[in-house]
């Protein structure tokens, strides 16, 4: 490999080719189930008043959507924009 080429995951030489941590992370990931990677996938995040209360029914859509501006926080997107 020449000076000005970067080495990249996917191209072995002789020097060494893929980076020690790399490969050890490829592998550690190779060996997980599926429902493994589903579960490391998704973010869980406590949406405040969501979360906390119990089921909560609206008549109309209005309802609905007033609730939403009154009760929560702006930034988990709920408002009418």
């Amino acid at each position: 490999m020449k000076e000005h080429e970067a080495k990249t995951p996917d191209r072995a030489d002789d020097e060494g080719g893929i980076d020690p941590v790399d490969l050890r992370q490829f592998e550690n990931a190779r060996k997980r189930t599926l429902r493994r990677h589903i579960d490391l996938s998704f973010i869980r995040t406590h949406r405040p008043v969501l979360d906390d209360g119990r089921g909560r029914s609206f008549d109309t859509m209005a309802e609905y959507r007033e609730w939403c501006e009154r009760e929560l926080p702006d930034w988990l997107g709920y408002g009418r924009g």
